[in-house]
C-alpha cells in the first residue's frame, strides 16, 4: 500500500500529462499554440510554491521523456516550443535572479584596454609575423588551456556550493534527457537507490531519447542568452559600434563574464558529459556545437582556438597588397 506522499507523487506525473494536453494538444493555431505553452510555463511555474518547483519539473520531464516518442508529428512543433519554454521558464527562476553582478568599473577596464594598446604598438610589426613569434603564442594558448582545465574540477565544485537549486535542476537533466546512455546494463533497478530524501527520486527517470537530447542541444544556449544577454546588453553594444569616434575611443563595457557571476561551467556540465561519455558519435558531434558556440567567446567564457586564431594571422599576412612598382 503506497503511502500518501508516494500516492501525491505518483499522480503529479499524470497530472502534468493531462494539463499539457487537454486543450494544448487540441489547439491548431499557431498564436494559440505558444499562448498556452507560455501560460503551461512562464506563468504557472513561478506561481508554485519553492519548495515544490523542483518536483514539478522533475514530473515535466519523465512525462515528456515517456511520451515522445508517442507525440504525433503533426503536434510535434508545439511540444517542442513547449520544451523551449520550461528551459527558458527555468533558467528564469534558478539563474536569472541570483546573478550578481561584478564590481568592475568602466574607468578600470579602459585602463586595462589602454595598457593593453599600449603594449601591441610597441612591438613590432615583423616580429608578430615572424614564425617564432606565432610558434609561441601557441604555446602560450596551450598552457592556458592546460592551466583552465586544472581548474575546471575547483570551480564546479565551488559553483555546486553557490548555486544548489541549480545544481539540483541540472542534475535532474542529467539523469534524464541529457544522460549520455539510453539503456545501463550494470543498473541494478531493484537494488534500493542510496541518500533519498524523498519520495519525488523513487520515480525512475527516463533516460533521452536521443531526439530531446538534440532539441535540448539546439535551444540550451538561446534560451541562456535570453537571461543573461539582456536587451540593455545589446543596445549599448549597437551603440558602440554605430555611435560617434568620440564614443568609440572611450572605455568599453567590460565582458559579460567579468561584470555577471554565471556558473558556466555547471551549465555546460551535462554537455560535457554528453562528450565523453555518450556512445552515439552524433550525439558527442553535436555536443561539441554546445560547448563551441561562439557566444562563449563572445561573452568572455571561452577563448578562440589558437588553430583558429593562427588561420586568422597567415589570412592577413597573404592578403594582396596590389601591384608592385
Amino acid at each position: 500500500m503506497a503511502t500518501a506522499d508516494e500516492s501525491s507523487q505518483i499522480q503529479k506525473t499524470p497530472f502534468v500529462k493531462e494539463l499539457a494536453s487537454s486543450g494544448f494538444y487540441h489547439s491548431d493555431r499557431p498564436l494559440t499554440q505558444q499562448a498556452l505553452a507560455r501560460a503551461l510555463s512562464y506563468s504557472l511555474v513561478p506561481s508554485l510554491p519553492e519548495e515544490t518547483r523542483l518536483r514539478f519539473l522533475r514530473a515535466f520531464w519523465i512525462t515528456i521523456g515517456r511520451e515522445f516518442h508517442a507525440i504525433d508529428r503533426l503536434r510535434l512543433d508545439k511540444y517542442l516550443f513547449l520544451i523551449r519554454c520550461y528551459v527558458g521558464v527555468a533558467f528564469e527562476i534558478f539563474l536569472k535572479n541570483k546573478i550578481k553582478n561584478k564590481k568592475v568599473t568602466f574607468a578600470a577596464a579602459g585602463e586595462r584596454e589602454g595598457e593593453e594598446g599600449t603594449k601591441k604598438r610597441k612591438r613590432g610589426g615583423a616580429e608578430e609575423r615572424s614564425p617564432d613569434s606565432t610558434k609561441k603564442r601557441r604555446k602560450d594558448k596551450e598552457g592556458q588551456h592546460a592551466d583552465t582545465n586544472d581548474h575546471t574540477q575547483e570551480q564546479e565544485e565551488s559553483e555546486t556550493q553557490e548555486w544548489p537549486e541549480l545544481e539540483a535542476y541540472i542534475s535532474l537533466l542529467e539523469e534524464g534527457p541529457l544522460c549520455p546512455i539510453n539503456f545501463d546494463p550494470t543498473d541494478n533497478k531493484t537494488k534500493p537507490k542510496k541518500n533519498t530524501t524523498s519520495p519525488d527520486d523513487e520515480i525512475e527517470m527516463p533516460h533521452g531519447p536521443d531526439g530531446l537530447r538534440y532539441h535540448l542541444i539546439d535551444i540550451w544556449i538561446d534560451e541562456l542568452a535570453k537571461v543573461i544577454d539582456t536587451d540593455d546588453d545589446k543596445e549599448e553594444k549597437n551603440d558602440q559600434e554605430t555611435g560617434d569616434e568620440e564614443t568609440n575611443n572611450g572605455p568599453s563595457k567590460p565582458l559579460l563574464k567579468d561584470r555577471c557571476n554565471v556558473p558556466i561551467d555547471l551549465l555546460l556540465r551535462p554537455f560535457e558529459k554528453l562528450k565523453a561519455e555518450s556512445p552515439t558519435k552524433t550525439v558527442r558531434r553535436r555536443a561539441c556545437e554546445v560547448l563551441d558556440d561562439e557566444r562563449l567567446v563572445e561573452w568572455g567564457f571561452r577563448t578562440k582556438p589558437a588553430d583558429e586564431e593562427d588561420e586568422d594571422d597567415d589570412e592577413e599576412e597573404e592578403e594582396w597588397g596590389g601591384f608592385g612598382d
